[in-house]
């Protein structure tokens, strides 16, 4: 493997205006470091964070799926987040991992917020996603899945980077905060947490607090309420060499989800 360079994208979001969103990521974008392997949108980042998916859903060949297409394909780097998608009679919360050539992979967030009464509008996912880039191993997950250790325990080293894409509320945001340090030392990965900033139109604000962190808890980078770009290549070689130091998978648990 060689260093992942990856770039978190911190922002408010237009609420429920899809179009206005990738507007505004698309000029965002423009700004991203020239040589990045991977960029990171919030959760449901053309909308924001909306129950309304019967007005807001996109068909799985839509709108945000070609224009996720056309960005990696300009930045040469896989772009991926959240959006509201529909099948059938079924919507889901759906994290897209769109790569440069324009071939995708989908991952429908499993555990649905009831706090909001998301699992009365949305369809849980039952299937994990790792991928594969540039030799790294990488699990995406969204935003309350973070919650549930069991669903991201990284049996026998089978990733190298969580990632979760989130609309967590500055309420809660010491949980947000202490809980992706939690899954870099328990599953002895990278963790990158990528979160929104500004008010959505129910009022709710959000803190961002996106972060990146080490597999033995420090933060690289966290970033709070600003907007922003940030970019930061990850190392392998510390990746290796801790795990080497520190084999803790070695004991870990055996089941199976």
């Amino acid at each position: 493997m060689k260093d992942l360079t990856v770039t978190i994208v911190q922002t408010a979001l237009y609420w429920q205006d899809a179009e206005a969103n990738r507007q505004l990521f698309s000029e965002k974008l423009q700004t991203v470091a020239p040589k990045t392997d991977l960029i990171v949108l919030p959760e449901m980042f053309t909308t924001g964070f909306s129950m309304e998916a019967s007005q807001l859903a996109e068909e799985q060949e839509g709108a945000t799926l070609a224009w996720m297409r056309q960005e990696a394909q300009k930045h040469q780097a896989v772009l991926t987040g959240s959006i509201i998608a529909r099948e059938g009679d079924n919507y889901f919360n759906r994290l897209l991992w769109v790569r440069p050539d324009g071939s995708y992979e989908k991952y429908d967030k499993k555990h649905l917020f009831r706090m909001a009464k998301e699992h009365h509008t949305y369809t849980a996912g039952t299937a994990q996603l790792v991928v594969e880039l540039k030799g790294w191993h990488i699990m995406p997950l969204v935003c309350y899945d973070l919650r549930f250790p069991v669903w991201s325990r990284n049996r026998d080293n089978s990733y190298d980077v969580l990632l979760y894409v989130a609309n967590w509320p500055e309420p809660r945001r010491l949980a947000w905060q202490t809980l992706l340090q939690a899954r870099a030392i328990e599953n002895l990965a990278y963790v990158v947490g990528v979160n929104r900033v500004g008010k959505d139109g129910n009022n709710h604000p959000y803190s961002g607090d996106s972060a990146i962190i080490h597999p033995k808890g420090h933060k690289l980078l966290e970033t709070s309420y600003q907007e922003g770009i940030h970019t930061l290549a990850l190392s392998p070689q510390e990746l290796t060499d801790f795990r080497a130091a520190f084999p803790a998978h070695l004991d870990a648990d055996a089941f199976t989800v």
